[in-house]
């Protein structure tokens, strides 16, 4: 058995297409558990691991969506173990993404030991955002997993443009602080993530006002944001300037302006769950756009002056 494993190897190729697995399901998971809080089904299996003290939950819409969350969670450990234990069977061996494979597993059972806790504590807010902001971290260790698997060292060029590729990663900070507010906001309002009418708190930090004052700094902070993006979208296209990066720095600024415009629309119809959900949704794909951006512009050529690395066939 020891022999077998041994001589079991597993091709690049083959291997980014289970990191890029691993992604997905990752995402997906960011998915399913908005949807569990914006249908009140946060407590919809008020126990855990199981489901009113049974493996098959109850004939009740929020159980179920609740215990599928639970269920995707499960094939989601699946993916990452395989992106993790696998690395160290790629061939050629890389020890950083053994290294980020590493984290993926680790990530995942401080979720679910998180959202035990969610359960057990009744969803109060902040550990409800600790659990959306791992999930961000856990998506962060597997995209760079993704897309550090799909090149070999020296396969892209370094960028001299230093004033775009800092440009990029500026956008980074930005992201985060967005993300953090939007996740606030979601805690201070009207879709708690309670099932049958339970009783779940949420931020009344500034009393009556605290939704509205909340969603002003968000929707502040997002419109920094896009404006930001198309200054770094300016910066590249400038004359001298890196153009890798320009396509998904102007995803990231489409997604932006659509979820700017789907703010407003929720907010003007009352905050209807389904239109939260699509913002949730969006929100990840942002930041995804974001991470793609940033390892697309690539690293730089302090140097300058450095032979060119090695670009592969169709690489830039």
């Amino acid at each position: 058995m020891a022999a077998r494993l041994k001589n079991l190897s597993i091709s690049p190729e083959a291997y980014s297409k289970v990191a890029g697995a691993a992604l997905v399901a990752l995402i997906l998971i960011v998915f399913t558990g908005a949807a569990v809080r914006l249908t009140a089904s946060g407590l919809g299996c008020p126990d855990w691991p199981r489901c009113y003290g049974e493996y098959i939950p109850p004939s009740q819409l929020n159980a179920w969506i609740e215990f599928g969350n639970r269920m995707l969670t499960g094939l989601v450990g699946l993916a990452v173990v395989a992106a993790s234990l696998l690395a160290f069977f790629r061939r050629p061996f890389r020890w950083h993404l053994a290294a980020f494979g590493a984290l993926l597993p680790l990530g995942v059972i401080g979720q679910v030991v998180l959202g035990a806790f969610v359960v057990e504590y009744h969803l109060p807010p902040e550990l409800v955002i600790g659990h959306f902001l791992l999930s961000m971290i856990l998506l962060d260790a597997a995209f760079v997993l993704f897309w550090c698997s799909r090149y070999e060292p020296g396969e892209r060029r370094f960028s001299t443009d230093v004033f775009g590729v800092w440009s990029v990663r500026a956008l980074i900070p930005l992201g985060q602080l967005t993300v953090l507010l939007g996740t606030i906001t979601t805690a201070s309002g009207p879709h708690p993530g309670d099932h049958d009418r339970e009783l779940v708190q949420r931020f009344d930090f500034k009393g009556p006002e605290t939704l509205e004052w909340i969603v002003q700094r968000h929707a502040t902070m997002a419109v920094l944001f896009g404006l930001a993006a198309l200054v770094v979208l300016v910066i590249l296209m400038r004359r001298g300037g890196d153009r890798r990066a320009v396509r998904p720095v102007s995803v990231v600024a489409g997604l932006i302006g659509f979820q700017i415009a789907l703010g407003i629309t929720q907010w003007v119809l009352e905050l209807p769950a389904i239109l939260v959900w699509f913002h949730v949704v969006t929100a990840t794909l942002i930041w995804v756009a974001v991470l793609w951006a940033v390892a697309t512009a690539g690293q730089i050529d302090y140097a300058k002056g450095r032979a060119p690395a090695r670009a592969a066939p169709g690489v830039s």
